[in-house]
């Protein structure tokens, strides 16, 4: 009997610690090399990763409609040529394959002992060669915030923000995985509004709270994909830092918006939650007002309730949450970011990469970014060891992590961490 594998009830013969980001209901995808071993596609289970190349290679993958050297890929592109059919058939077969009471893994000592591998002996890295990279603007209560800190709050919002997902092409080369240091970057910024513009290093390094989708191939160009249509071309969702010199940004993103500020660096956490993981997890979407064009417009629930936190480690290792907010805080659901990305005829490709913008709630404690957190450095915010801060200073660790789920199944996304380095000089 197939047993439906966001089953609440399953259990793996792979012991998973109490409060694991990765049950049998989750099986993200990543990519991972260990033993000077070429990196290949995982799974992850527990405090394990399983390789999916020695399944392959036994014949435990077959009849799914996936290529065999997909397998041995060091990224998950060809995998997800399949689509999303392939991919749910993949994860199917991996929940029976892990499943307690299934022997076909569990009692073939070799082929496990070659299969599975302790999590923090692998090297992580990024699970998809991105070939284009949007980030949206998607948060209310981060608009806002951000429009009455520059502009008046009785417009705090600007006019189309109501009516179309607002956002912005970005710089895929420069996205890393977790654990890549950020070097603090250099530009132009003022040290007044009457001032003239100046080049140093960041003194308002940021970082933003964010999560991302990963697409998977789309329609020919020329085509567009509705709302209804559109969660079937995405694979799966990362945490992401969108990390932002808000000094640079805030005097070169007029007229053409975010560039150096931005460019510098993304980080995302190496595991791809895949979107089949989160679906006992949907909730509600906002009501929106005014009502959307017939193009946006969505029936169902296309949010998803993901706790997800911000936290600041300093040189001794400790860290000190700063944000608490939630994935569900979103106006604009992934399905509609979609949707108006392609409405125009734009051609999304196989690991294109979506973020959903900062993500802030109504509490100033849940707002994801230090921007909002510090009130632009006015309020600054008090770590464990007694400093004080605005922005991020070089050795600072910003750490983010999230989850869907409470009690028995929690369905997590691990981490995403990066440090920051000090400016190179400038020759």
């Amino acid at each position: 009997m197939t047993i439906p594998a966001n089953d609440p009830a399953l259990r793996s013969w792979v012991p998973v610690p109490e409060g694991s980001d990765f049950p049998i209901q989750n099986l993200p995808l990543g990519v991972g090399a260990w033993n000077g071993v070429a990196a290949v596609p995982l799974t992850r289970i527990g405090d394990r990763a399983l390789d999916l190349s020695v399944l392959a290679e036994a014949g435990l993958l077959n009849g799914l409609g996936l290529a065999r050297e997909a397998f041995d890929a060091p990224a998950l592109n060809p995998l997800m040529a399949a689509g999303k059919a392939g991919v749910r058939a993949l994860r199917q077969r991996l929940s029976e394959l892990l499943r307690h009471d299934n022997p076909v893994l569990r009692d073939d000592n070799t082929l496990r002992d070659a299969a599975l591998v302790a999590a923090d002996q692998v090297s992580m890295h990024l699970p998809v060669v991105v070939g284009d990279y949007t980030d949206f603007y998607s948060s209310r209560q981060h608009a806002y915030n951000v429009g009455c800190m520059f502009r008046d709050p009785a417009n705090a919002l600007l006019p189309n923000w109501l009516h179309l997902p607002v956002g912005y092409h970005g710089r895929a080369s420069s996205i890393v995985v977790s654990g890549t240091p950020i070097r603090r970057p250099m530009g132009q910024y003022k040290t007044a509004p009457d001032a003239p513009p100046v080049f140093g290093a960041s003194r308002q390094l940021d970082m933003e709270l964010e999560v991302a989708f990963i697409t998977f191939k789309g329609k020919a160009l020329g085509e567009r994909i509705g709302t209804g249509e559109a969660e079937d071309r995405i694979l799966g969702l990362v945490l992401f830092n969108d990390w932002s010199a808000r000094d640079i940004q805030a005097w070169e993103y007029v007229p053409l918006g975010p560039f150096l500020g931005k460019n510098f660096g993304s980080s995302v956490s190496p595991w791809v939650v895949l979107l089949d993981a989160l679906e006992p997890f949907r909730t509600a979407s906002p009501e929106q007002d005014p009502p959307v064009l017939p193009y946006l417009r969505q029936q169902g629930a296309h949010h998803f309730d993901i706790a997800l936190e911000a936290a600041i480690a300093t040189g001794d290792g400790r860290e000190t949450v700063i944000s608490r907010t939630n994935f569900k805080h979103q106006y604009w659901s992934m399905a509609q970011q979609l949707a108006h990305h392609t409405v125009n005829g734009c051609n999304v490709r196989c690991g294109d990469l979506m973020a959903s913008g900062t993500i802030s709630g109504e509490a100033p404690e849940s707002y994801g970014s230090l921007l909002e957190l510090t009130w632009k450095g006015t309020r600054p915010l008090k770590l464990h060891d007694g400093t004080e801060r605005r922005f991020l200073e070089d050795g600072d660790t910003l750490v983010m992590r999230g989850h869907a789920g409470h009690g028995a199944v929690r369905v997590g996304f691990g981490e995403v961490r990066g440090t920051v380095l000090p400016a190179l000089p400038y020759l």
